[in-house]
């Protein structure tokens, strides 16, 4: 059974685990609403823009779907420095920062694959759908804000989720680039006490409740966003009162 000591050192340690926690949902939500916009525009590229752009857009899926995230993020954060236009340049006090550069990699590689969760869930809504909206009247923006984005984002929300848990997981190489959020921190812990498995335990105990957390909203919103399931609900209890 574990001593007092060993609570002791467990609850320290998840202390200075939580503290880093910020750090890491800021990476977290910087990355996601970067790569959300960026993939927004990769989406509006590959179905409307001109073929060579979209030729364009493709390649970069391509090769950020096809690398390692490690690497991107080893190219952004060190790779960059070498060339003396980008060190004299205007976005080098962002470029010398370890956590922009963990968001730009973390963004640029998440664009890829939610641009291509997008495109998918825009090309699944159905063309009945479409055309009785504009029977109805509707065009352009008030077709997309009634018709086409909620029926869009109702497909792409269970894939989405699966993305937004990876790059949850994904914050986890920025302890690679001198960026202290929780796995850093648990890492730099390790280095001292040499107390492996209780200190990584507490790392993957605190990913596992953010990604619950996350799962649990995502779960809300599908729910608001599917009239079927708001509908089968109050059925679902009254077959389950009336069941013996």
């Amino acid at each position: 059974m574990p001593s007092a000591g060993e609570f002791g050192f467990l609850a320290a340690t998840l202390g200075e685990l939580l503290a880093a926690l910020p750090v890491t949902l800021g990476l977290f939500l910087a990355s996601i609403a970067l790569g959300g916009v960026l993939a927004a525009g990769l989406t509006w590229v590959r179905l409307r823009g001109a073929p060579w752009i979209a030729r364009l857009v493709r390649a970069y899926v391509f090769v950020f779907r096809g690398s390692p995230l490690l690497i991107q993020m080893f190219l952004v954060f060190y790779g960059l420095a070498q060339f003396p236009a980008v060190r004299h340049g205007m976005l080098w006090p962002v470029l010398r920062n370890p956590f922009a550069c963990a968001v730009i990699a973390l963004a640029l590689c998440t664009a890829a694959y939610t641009a291509e969760i997008f495109r998918g869930a825009l090309l699944a809504v159905p063309v009945q759908q479409i055309e009785a909206g504009r029977a109805c009247g509707m065009s352009g923006w008030l077709l997309l804000r009634r018709i086409i984005a909620p029926l869009a984002l109702r497909q792409a929300l269970p894939a989405y989720s699966t993305e937004i848990v990876l790059m949850v997981k994904s914050t986890s190489l920025a302890s690679l680039v001198t960026v202290w959020e929780v796995t850093g921190v648990a890492l730099r812990i390790i280095s001292t006490t040499y107390k492996t498995l209780e200190v990584f335990m507490c790392a993957a105990a605190i990913y596992l409740l953010l990604n619950f957390a996350i799962l649990r909203l995502i779960a809300v919103l599908e729910y608001r966003l599917s009239p079927q399931l708001r509908a089968a609900a109050p059925a679902a209890r009254r077959a389950g009162a009336a069941a013996p």
